[in-house]
């Protein structure tokens, strides 16, 4: 390194290596022009002065340096090396591994070119190569114990688990009998259970017992140990080892409900899908009754039987859950008991259990059949729990009226305005839900979640102005949209994006989607730091774990989110192409003089004051100024606010298969993907591609409406293609023949009579009669009268229920809104568009689309929130939050009294 120069360069050489790794950039800098002076072709000094460059953000000097560096050097292994140096900064793996293997080529033996080639194999995958580097690393210095482990974990990624063990045994091996000291007892633990979960993992189960027992007394994280350990008794069959075991860990965490689940299992007592036999539900009630005797302060003793209970008994242990949690006023309740409604009939004995309590509380001030008197505030919680309670079950009057006289009994609860404001959601109302959410967040103006709860519900009403403006005041600097991108605000960039959809403004939309991308592309380059901390560290179990994680990174339910929203927006935008510049300009043609004469003169104003923007946020920038090791920080200006260049693609169906793939391999079990990856192929004519997403939908839900949408739009399609011609062709229509036989929807029937079938099998049910109805226009268009017919005559019958204020209809508010929107555009008839609209305002009195009787009714009342100064409303978001000197409305606060 630098030995081709003097001893007074090659000094100044090493003085630049130095500066580079203690980021003392512009030091660096000096040393590498004083060399450059004298010797301005040295290979070595251009790359590690462009690789300083690079750090001080001038990165295309940087890289011409580096080339140029390499040129002159080529045999040089510090060259190579910095320029894959280079391109790692940039997430350019696959190049920068080229560049590391060019450099071995000439120094095969460097461990700091191996150990940096090592760290972006595991980042990429390539097992196989992190295998061979790994082992050429260990054989180079076999005294560092970071080597072992690292081939170790190495073979174990490569899916040989056993080599991985035998590594492990051999660097046991080599250590002293009285190892580790104690400054290593942790990492040394730490490694010891890594390679018993190894033995587990290759079905070794009583050898990874019997070494847990031998080197119990060096494993320091002793909880990790008993887990471990009893995972291994229920693999191996000792079930009453392992339920003793289960009991002691349980006298050490009680709400750990993992460790129930496995003592029921140790018992034979537990079921996946949750049905139990009376015999066995006697014996889990005995089992908990005497848990709950022994751990009396713990929650899930109580909460679990409610999951296995029925009849009487779910009653008494429902009653004896609620009852403390109503009494100490637990907001969280509802959300607990939330997945009982999922089992038949609890939700009904829940109901009249809680009615019971109101009208006990109400009229006597005491549960029934106790003598204490609860405090003012039992009466509150438990109208709030009903509140939710009709909520769920669709009953929204009844959830309004429970919640309102919840707010007059006591009016400065919080809660109580964020619950309303999501029944009003529900019921229809978006913007009186988000001026109800607002007044929420004007009562605590210091409370974040309250305040992202208003910004949801705003942005769900599409009023994203606001929305910004009241996630600002949160926000550093005011700066919203930088600032809640770099923390990764993924809910708020998919909201955002699907208000701007359902706005039509697929630019801005296309920029919230693709930023969620983004983050997931971040959160897959943050995993290399940990590829050699974690090696360092010896948290090998959580290494491996992230690993797998980030396998699995895009099946997450957010990234389905933006990459879906992002095909449909591409879809449209393919669907609906913007103008171009050329139609514009001949559509000004025809304008008068004066006209013409007032847009430009608009231009010309839009675009001095965007360049005015740009000047001062340029001026903020250079005014942060530059750090002493001479990176600048720079506050990053968007191009592209508006997301306009995003719209400027020449395929945007290419554009979405791009991430139509990463959803396909990531999420193969959702309708969504293959309803996505059917509506890109049909339109891009890849008919094979188009039928393997069918396919894939019958295979998920054959009876789904949008299945067989899909399947009768294929068909239908290719029915009406001409003969084929080419070679090509010919064999898609055979694969097409061969495969038609074997859809039993299809089999010996015509579209027409398997529409019919398909109807006669979901009479009753409105989505799929709206989906028949459809596919009968689009099979036969002369019959639009009876299309519309099938779906006016759907009728929304009651569901069944045992509610006791009241029955709830079968039709959901977002399904009869999805059938306006087909009666309008679709079938294209505004008289039976204008019908159902009327009829579902009759069914929805909330729903603002509808225009229902009731909806607005709250808007009105609370639209003074979002313009009142008083109010601390986010329309006055150019102050922080501090700075808000009112605390929201108190005027409803004056006459507060406490009932009694």
């Amino acid at each position: 390194m630098g030995a081709s120069l003097p001893s007074k360069e090659a000094n100044l050489f090493k003085l630049i290596v130095k500066s580079y790794e203690t980021k003392q950039y512009k030091k660096g800098l000096k040393a590498a022009d004083a060399i450059l002076k004298k010797f301005p072709e040295h290979g070595e000094t251009l790359s590690m002065k462009g690789l300083t460059l690079n750090c001080m953000d001038r990165k295309s000097e940087a890289y011409e340096l580096v080339r140029l560096g390499v040129k002159n050097d080529i045999k040089s292994h510090v060259c190579w090396h910095v320029y894959g140096l280079l391109y790692r900064s940039d997430r350019e793996y696959r190049e920068a591994i080229k560049c590391y293997r060019n450099a071995l080529r000439i120094d095969p033996d460097n461990i700091e070119i191996l150990r940096d080639l090592s760290l972006l194999q595991a980042q990429m995958r390539d097992l196989t190569g992190f295998v061979e580097t790994r082992q050429q690393l260990l054989t180079l210095k076999p005294n560092h114990r970071m080597n072992w482990i690292g081939f170790a974990v190495s073979h174990h990624l490569n899916s040989n688990g056993s080599k991985a063990v035998e590594i492990l045994e051999a660097y046991e091996g080599t250590l002293e009998d009285d190892y580790p000291p104690d400054n290593e007892r942790c990492e040394h633990g730490e490694m010891l259970l890594y390679k018993i979960s190894l033995l587990e993992e290759c079905g070794s189960f009583e050898r990874a017992l019997a070494e847990m027992h031998k080197k119990e007394s060096k494993i320091v994280d002793k909880l990790a140990y008993k887990e471990q350990e009893v995972s291994l008794l229920v693999k191996i069959g000792r079930l009453e080892e392992a339920a003793e075991l289960y009991r002691a860990l349980l006298s050490m965490n009680p709400d750990n409900y993992s460790y129930y689940e496995g003592l029921q299992k140790c018992l034979g007592l537990y079921r996946d899908n949750g049905n139990y036999s009376s015999g066995e539900i006697d014996e889990l009630d005995a089992l908990y009754k005497s848990l709950a005797q022994q751990y009396t302060w713990s929650s899930a003793v109580k909460r679990i039987p409610l999951d296995f209970l029925q009849g009487e008994k779910f009653r008494e242990a429902a009653f004896n859950y609620v009852r403390p949690l109503l009494t100490k006023g637990v907001p969280s309740l509802f959300s607990d008991l939330s997945p009982l409604y999922d089992q038949p009939g609890k939700a009904d004995i829940l109901e009249q259990l809680i009615l019971e309590l109101e009208h006990s509380i109400g009229t006597t001030g005491k549960y029934p059949g106790r003598e204490e008197k609860e405090p003012p505030s039992t009466l509150l919680w438990t109208l709030f729990f009903l509140a939710q309670h009709y909520d769920r079950r669709g009953q929204y009057d009844v959830a309004l009226s429970k919640i309102d006289e919840a707010i007059e009994h006591t009016p400065t609860v919080i809660d109580l305005y964020s619950v309303k404001s999501r029944i009003l959601k529900h019921a229809g109302d978006l913007a009186a839900a988000a001026a109800l959410a607002d007044e929420a967040r004007c009562m605590d103006l210091a409370d974040r979640y309250v305040n992202s709860e208003c910004v949801k519900r705003m942005l769900q009403a599409d009023q994203v102005s606001l929305a910004e403006k009241t996630a600002a005041l949160f926000t550093k600097d005011g700066d919203q949209h930088n600032n809640l991108h770099d923390m990764q605000c993924m809910w708020y960039e998919l909201a955002s994006g699907e208000s701007y959809f359902r706005q039509g403004d697929l630019g801005r939309a296309l920029k919230k989607f693709l930023a969620v991308e983004k983050h997931y592309a971040d959160i897959t380059e943050d995993q290399f730091d940990f590829h050699s901390y974690c090696l360092r560290k010896m948290t090998l179990r959580a290494y491996v774990e992230m690993l797998k994680f980030q396998d699995r990174l895009h099946s997450h339910a957010y990234f389905h989110k933006a990459a879906a929203g992002a095909i449909r927006c591409y879809i449209k935008l393919f669907d609906s192409p913007p103008r171009s510049t050329t139609e514009e300009d001949d559509d000004k043609a025809d304008l008068p003089p004066s006209q013409k004469k007032k847009l430009k003169q608009k231009q010309r104003k839009a675009e001095a004051r965007a360049k005015k923007e740009a000047e001062g946020k340029n001026e903020e920038s250079s005014a942060s100024g530059v750090s002493k090791s001479g990176k600048r920080h720079v506050k990053p200006v968007d191009p592209d606010p508006h997301g306009e260049k995003l719209l400027q693609v020449e395929d945007p169906l290419s554009e979405g298969t791009k991430y139509l793939k990463l959803l396909q391999k990531n999420s193969p079990d959702s309708l969504e993907t293959h309803l996505l990856s059917f509506e890109v192929n049909i339109r891009k004519q890849k008919i094979l591609l188009a039928f393997q997403a069918v396919k894939h939908l019958l295979r998920l839900n054959a009876e789904d409406p949008e299945s067989h949408r899909c399947l009768i739009r294929f068909f239908h399609k290719v029915d009406l293609m001409t003969a084929p011609a080419t070679d090509t062709e010919k064999l898609i229509w055979s694969v097409l023949e061969a495969e038609r036989p074997a859809i039993s929807q299809l089999q010996e029937k015509s579209l027409i009579e398997a529409n019919k079938f398909f109807l006669h099998k979901h009479e009753d049910s409105l989505m799929h009669r709206a989906a028949a109805a459809e596919m009968l226009f689009v099979l036969e268009t002369n019959k639009k009268s009876e299309a519309l017919k099938l779906i006016e005559d759907s009728t929304n019958n009651l569901a069944p229920t045992n509610g006791a204020l009241g029955s709830v209809r079968e039709w959901k508010l977002r399904d009869c809104i999805a059938v306006h929107k087909l009666l309008e555009t679709v079938l294209a008839d505004q008289d039976a568009a204008l019908r159902w609209k009327a009829r579902c305002a009759e069914y929805f009195p909330y729903s603002t689309y509808f225009e229902g009787k009731r909806s607005g009714m709250y808007n009105t009342a609370y639209k003074q929130m979002l313009t009142n100064p008083e109010n601390g409303s986010a329309s006055q978001a150019g102050v922080s939050a501090d700075a808000i000197a009112s605390n929201g409305k108190l005027e409803a606060f004056k006459n507060l009294a406490i009932s009694t």
